[in-house]
């Protein structure tokens, strides 16, 4: 667990020395997960307990959209009972 933990406080030194701006979160067992989001990109990077990292990067595309588009989230996305509510 202490290899994990000592590359965490490592990378959270590193962003708050950077003045890079982070959220914590925990979604999985065995793991930390440090949430970057920066312009035109958000950044999912996971610590586990056994020191391995997982990164996921989200790039935009520039375009910014209204809220026509929320009929697109519900679409793909909403849970039956979810899509009820909105009708």
């Amino acid at each position: 667990m202490k290899q994990g933990f000592d590359k965490l406080t490592t990378f959270l030194d590193q962003l708050e020395t950077a003045k890079i701006t982070y959220t914590i979160a925990h979604h999985r067992s065995e793991t930390v997960m440090v949430l970057v989001a920066i312009p035109g990109e958000r950044w999912e990077i996971e610590f586990f307990s056994g020191g391995s990292i997982e990164v996921e990067r989200f790039t935009s595309s520039g375009t910014i959209g209204d809220a026509s588009l929320f009929s697109q989230l519900f679409a793909a996305y909403a849970q039956d009972e979810i899509l009820a509510l909105a009708h």
